[in-house]
């Protein structure tokens, strides 16, 4: 495998019992890129994050994370990866500080090193006025940037991230933005799962579409969006009779009104003038992922 490679993962599959939580995923994350792995819930993120983690065995397949294979993962390799949990698993009953601390430990950090560490950490996610304060009075998002300080730690060269900004109010989640692009320039390799497709849009590099265990699709956002749904999308509501269909990429009837996705946004507007109510925006990332995964609910 190149070196430029951080993960490999090639037909990769993972069954719990008879269940099969992924089923022949194939994808890659060079050094210094960030990798967005997104799908609905159920998709098999998760489960594909744990298995790079080497917190649970592949069932086929083959997966190389830093040239060696996962089922061979040393200690020292996994010390060359900060994970970002989705659930809050700090201990409440202890300060900020005290948090990196105890968790510095796990690496075998000397006083010194570990000391300079946490103030820089706690500089880069804007906490050093928390650092006394215990973890159980924080808001959301300062818990959310002492998990990201806690998983870089270790100074790990590749930081899993599993929806980082869940539940985060706007200017919590830019500051995170902020310091993912500043780890990226740093060139650090970061992995994201998030729902927020917005989010992924910003900061990926490539996106890997996932659903049901199987990859859909990936590329560029750009491309992706290109590919699917062009620059721009226009929600024109029923009746009509307009056959707009040859201007477009895709279209899509979703009720009470059909969406156009095109690269003509003025042939478009020539046509639908006077004939029709519609709304227009440029397309995005989210109008891929529905075109690939569908508008149905997702409960699991």
């Amino acid at each position: 495998m190149s070196n430029n490679l951080i993960i490999n993962a090639k037909d990769l599959i993972k069954n719990f019992g008879i269940f099969p939580a992924v089923r022949g995923l194939s994808f890659s994350l060079k050094k210094g890129q960030c990798v967005g792995l997104l799908g609905p819930n159920g998709a098999g993120k998760s489960t594909t994050m744990r298995m790079i983690m080497g917190l649970c065995t592949i069932s086929g397949g083959r997966l190389d994370v830093f040239g060696a294979s996962v089922k061979n993962i040393s200690r020292k390799t996994k010390s060359r990866i900060g994970l970002v949990p989705q659930e809050n698993n700090l201990d409440p009953d202890i300060t900020v500080r005290e948090n990196l601390e105890v968790f510095g430990r796990y690496f075998s950090l000397s006083n010194l090193i570990l000391s300079k560490q946490i103030q820089k950490l706690l500089s880069f996610m804007s906490l050093c006025e928390k650092q006394t304060l215990p973890v159980n009075v924080l808001s959301g998002g300062m818990k959310r940037r002492l998990i990201i300080a806690r998983a870089l730690i270790n100074d790990p060269e590749l930081v899993i991230l599993d929806e980082p900004t869940t539940g985060l109010d706007p200017q919590s989640r830019l500051l995170i933005w902020t310091r993912l692009m500043e780890l990226k320039k740093q060139g650090r390799t970061l992995l994201l799962t998030t729902h927020y497709m917005d989010e992924a849009q910003r900061l990926c590099d490539q996106i890997v579409v996932i659903d049901h265990g199987r990859v859909l699709d990936q590329g560029t956002p750009k491309d992706l969006i290109d590919r699917y749904v062009g620059a721009y999308v226009f929600e024109v509501k029923k009746p009509h009779r307009l056959g707009l269909e040859k201007l477009c990429v895709n279209f899509e009837d979703i009720g009470q009104s059909i969406l156009y996705y095109t690269r003509f946004p003025d042939e478009v507007m020539a046509q639908l003038s006077g004939t029709s109510q519609y709304n227009y925006r440029p397309a995005n990332l989210e109008d891929v992922f529905l075109r690939l995964t569908g508008r149905n609910l997702r409960d699991n």
